[in-house]
C-alpha cells in the first residue's frame, strides 16, 4: 500500500486505521504490508510518536 506522503496526512491516515480497524501499529502494518519503522520514523521527525496503550500517535 502506498501511504501518504506529507506527514500531516500520514498522522491523519495513520491514527483513523488504528482507531477504527486496527488493534495496534503491528495489526495495521502486518495488514497493510508496511514498514512500522518507517511509519515511526517519519512521524518522529514531525513531533509525534506512538502510545501503545492508546493505541495511537500523538
Amino acid at each position: 500500500m502506498e501511504l501518504p506522503k506529507d506527514p500531516m496526512m500520514l498522522f491523519s491516515f495513520i491514527n483513523m486505521k488504528l482507531r477504527d480497524y486496527y488493534p495496534s501499529l503491528d495489526a495495521l502494518c502486518a495488514d497493510l504490508n508496511v514498514s512500522k519503522e518507517d511509519i515511526v520514523k517519519r512521524l518522529k521527525e514531525v513531533g509525534f510518536e506512538y502510545n501503545p496503550s492508546q493505541n495511537k500517535f500523538w
